[in-house]
């Protein structure tokens, strides 16, 4: 940003004899500067908001936001904290984020109060940008998406999450509340397979977060708004392009997921993600978001269908960084009953049932966690699926947990 004032204005005139002097004419005031963003040793930015960005990836953050009434804040090992930088107004706002947006989306932006896109910084990485609206003022996250995408061994997840990337066809669903590395593990997964097999791969994303190049597979990769109006849309295109393997970005919708259950059925390999963090409730929230009329229709087709549930937690690490607890839920004739008479609940029986062909149930993965002195017993003990199993064991391992814990055991 220019640093220079306005253009001096030229001299007067002379003023004719015996006449005064008018006052000289006062100079422009300069428009107030908007804030500069903390510098970055080294860095060219195209944009203002690529500085903050680039802190951002200095500093190991997955997130940065920027919220009006606030400085801008980091999300380091799941914790936010705040830049050392002003409080961010609406014209710091417009400043930072209109130069980013394109143009359609701002106006929908200032229309609706949201909107969804990536936005990438040559030579640093890809962000997934969220714009709303809030009682202060507009806001905006930022999520950090690695140049790199990791393999399912960087990631440190369970070998049985390989069989995965065997499958010709079924629905597979990967879940976990928001934020907790879905895309991580499915661009691992479809990287794995991408290496090793000639398949057509069709993604549907909103926004498309990790590009892959084609290696064995050709890979086709949607973003809802730039090529397709919305998920069930895209999906309905996509079974007419002669795919192989189809990700859905996010089942939200019964029309979604009645294609993608249809795919799977057909002979495709679906993978997709739900908001849940249990494969149990993964089946629950499936078969909920239909009628009560046609329950047993779906739960037929999710019995034959279903190949496999990954369901991901993120803790902090005692360290530096975030590890994903997982569970995971492979298809058994076992499963395939409890599915089909609409018990859910037998689910975590299954997995235990499970264990020897590389089933993993949350709470055990939890465990491990805690076992390998990487996470604290009170993170594990948050997210625990069943909290009073996970205090009696944290306590006959010598944890020592929060007080309030123990008063939540007394009620």
């Amino acid at each position: 940003m220019s640093t220079e004032g306005p253009p001096t204005p030229p001299p007067a005139p002379e003023p004719p004899p015996a006449q005064a002097a008018p006052p000289p004419a006062a100079a422009p005031t300069p428009p107030a500067a908007a804030p500069t963003p903390p510098a970055t040793t080294g860095f060219v930015s195209a944009h203002r908001v690529d500085r903050f960005l680039k802190l951002m990836s200095d500093r190991g953050a997955s997130d940065l936001h920027l919220s009006c009434g606030q400085p801008p804040m980091l999300r380091l090992s799941g914790r936010l904290e705040a830049v050392r930088y002003r409080v961010i107004d609406d014209r710091d706002f417009a400043s930072l984020m209109k130069p980013i947006t394109p143009p359609a989306l701002w106006q929908r932006y200032e229309d609706t109060g949201d909107a969804d896109f990536a936005h990438g910084v040559e030579g640093l990485a890809r962000f997934r940008v969220n714009m709303f609206r809030q009682e202060r003022g507009p806001g905006a996250v930022f999520r950090l998406i690695p140049d790199k995408i990791l393999t399912l061994d960087e990631l440190g997840l369970p070998a049985s999450i390989r069989r995965l990337t065997r499958l010709r066809s079924g629905l597979v669903l990967v879940t976990g509340p928001t934020g907790s590395g879905k895309s991580t593990t499915l661009a691992a997964v479809i990287h794995e397979m991408n290496k090793t097999r000639p398949l057509h791969f069709i993604t549907i994303e909103d926004p498309i977060e990790f590009v892959h190049d084609n290696l064995e597979s050709l890979i086709s990769q949607r973003e809802i708004g730039t090529h397709a109006p919305s998920f069930s849309q895209a999906l309905k295109m996509a079974l007419r392009e002669d795919p192989n393997v189809i990700l859905v970005g996010e089942m939200r919708d019964v029309e979604t997921i009645e294609i993608a259950l249809n795919a799977a059925d057909t002979g495709l390999l679906v993978f997709g993600t739900l908001h849940t963090n249990s494969a149990s409730k993964t089946v629950d929230r499936i078969v909920s978001v239909f009628p009560a009329s046609r329950m047993d229709e779906i739960r037929n087709i999710l019995a034959g269908v279903v190949k496999g549930i990954v369901a991901q937690q993120l803790l902090p690490r005692k360290d530096r960084g975030r590890v994903a607890a997982v569970e995971i839920l492979l298809t058994t004739p076992a499963l395939v009953s409890s599915i089909r008479e609409g018990k859910s609940h037998q689910i975590p029986d299954v997995i235990s049932g499970g264990r020897r062909m590389g089933m993993v149930a949350m709470d055990d993965s939890l465990k491990k966690l805690v076992k390998a002195d990487i996470v604290e017993a009170s993170d594990a003990y948050d997210k625990a699926l069943s909290k009073d199993l996970m205090r009696k064991w944290l306590k006959e391992q010598g944890a020592k947990l929060p007080a309030d814990v123990d008063e939540e055991a007394l009620g």
